[in-house]
């Protein structure tokens, strides 16, 4: 006689069968264990502790038979083989012995096994065949680990900062293009499964890899919440402290009687990088009209630097052709150095906050970058309509420390800005407005801060210009 099941047992007995493991799933790593002091040499306070307690409870390490884990002890290259396959059948199947037990053959090494199953999984080549009992290096490790996620289950949290910290050789020194690995190193690093032995993050490649320090890779990888936000001061690889005004002119060689606009030019970049503002000439036979001449082309090409902050110039010469040509501030006066010298520290202070606060990063392009700098200045200034020719608000000065300006001093106070970050720029003027034209990624583009910033909302249509919209906007 056939017994019948009840329909409500049934049902019980259907819901206690244990789920499917997913495939290919960062959910297949589930805590099944408790850990509650199974390792003797395992203490509360230990670095290692929340690593090896997850390790025991993920169920992927039982410790030694002597009731330790053994946090220093070091690890076999065929030891770290068997916890990265453990690891990858996990993640694949669900099951940590799955994937390798389909390796298995009498007589083989317990390593092998897992080996097989990594090397049929195109984690691993065949360069550890021969070195599985040979004590493992901390770059082996790197290596046998770095492949074993999916890049979307081991995203590169530290991406930014480990490429600025390991590019300016202050973090991860020890690591080079000549270390084994290097590139398995640098992944493990960008996705916090690794942070370095020290505050300088470096990884000691060479070294043996501790059953402690392989504890906190694993769990890393098994358990984002474990993984490690860097947190590198890198404020020395980006700041423009100590950059000078002078330093920002490519110097010009000295011409005693220059005779073009580009000789002119010449002996004004002398000046500027000098860190002078007066420029002495020499002339046979001059006159009042030759001398207001040079006077008119050295001050068009001041003006092409307007971030140096001068646009007015004043003229002194003798009967016998020597002239002097002084430069200042139209309204700063006998201030005009101390203008300059606050707003190079003003424009230092906004470029290093900037890149404190990563809206500008090493890894975006001249462009973004540009972008960032030209919301800044529309953010930070208004229109100063009042201003008359002598205004002070003819300076980026005026911008930085008083928040008003008129298109030179606009344009002066971003094309700083843009030269603080190594950014080609010049200025480029008609009857009555100067705009910024900047090299950007190799491309000329024309930027009008003043009038991208005449509306109670950014207009963005005058960032980037080509020159011919900007042609159609104001013509030269």
């Amino acid at each position: 006689m056939k017994k019948r099941i009840p329909l409500l047992l049934a049902l019980c007995l259907l819901l206690t069968v244990p789920a499917l493991a997913a495939e290919d799933s960062m959910e297949n790593f589930v805590r099944s264990k408790t850990y509650t002091g199974q390792f003797s040499d395992l203490s509360a306070d230990s670095v290692f502790f929340r690593n090896v307690s997850a390790l025991y409870e993920y169920g992927l390490s039982v410790g030694k038979p002597d009731g330790t884990y053994g946090l220093k002890d070091p690890l076999t290259v065929g030891q770290a083989v068997i916890f990265a396959g453990r690891i990858r059948s996990l993640y694949r199947t669900g099951d940590p012995e799955q994937g390798p037990a389909a390796y298995r053959t009498d007589g083989q090494a317990a390593a092998e096994a897992y080996l097989r199953y990594l090397q049929a999984e195109d984690i691993l080549g065949t360069e550890l065949d021969k070195q599985l009992t040979q004590l493992a290096t901390r770059a082996q490790m790197a290596h046998v680990l770095a492949n074993l996620l999916p890049p979307e289950a081991l995203p590169s949290i530290n991406d930014e900062l480990v490429t600025e910290g390991y590019a300016t050789r202050r973090f991860i020194t020890d690591v080079t293009e000549y270390t084994p690995y290097q590139q398995d190193i640098l992944t493990l690093y960008r996705s916090g499964v690794c942070a370095g032995a020290d505050a300088h993050g470096s990884f000691l490649p060479d070294a043996p890899i501790t059953r402690g320090a392989a504890a906190a890779m694993l769990t890393r990888l098994a358990d984002p919440s474990l993984r490690v936000t860097l947190n590198w001061d890198l404020s020395y690889a980006y700041s423009a402290q100590g950059t000078t005004l002078a330093s920002l002119v490519e110097p010009g060689a000295y011409i005693p009687s220059p005779a073009t606009a580009d000789e002119i030019d010449s002996d004004v970049r002398y000046m500027l990088s000098r860190g002078e503002n007066a420029l002495t000439l020499r002339y046979v036979g001059l006159s009042a009209i030759k001398a207001r001449d040079v006077m008119q082309q050295a001050l068009a090409s001041v003006k092409l630097r307007c971030e140096q902050g001068y646009n007015a110039v004043s003229c002194s010469y003798s009967l016998a052709g020597d002239m002097t040509l002084t430069f200042s501030a139209a309204g700063a006066g006998d201030r005009t150095q101390d203008h300059r010298a606050a707003t190079m520290a003003s424009a230092i202070a906004v470029h290093d906050q900037l890149w404190a606060n990563r809206q500008i990063t090493a890894s975006m392009t001249e462009l973004e970058k540009a972008r960032v700098y030209y919301i800044w200045v529309c953010d930070n200034c208004v229109y100063d309509y009042k201003a008359g020719d002598d205004s002070i608000s003819h300076t980026p000065y005026s911008l930085f420390e008083l928040g008003t300006a008129v298109c030179d001093g606009y344009t002066g106070a971003y094309n700083l800005l843009l030269k603080l970050e190594g950014i080609d720029c010049t200025s480029l003027s008609n009857n009555s407005h100067i705009w910024t034209v900047a090299t950007l990624d190799g491309t000329e583009y024309h930027i009008d801060t003043t009038w991208g910033d005449n509306g109670r909302a950014i207009d963005y249509s005058y960032f980037a210009m080509t020159e011919e919209r900007s042609r159609a906007e104001h013509p030269w």
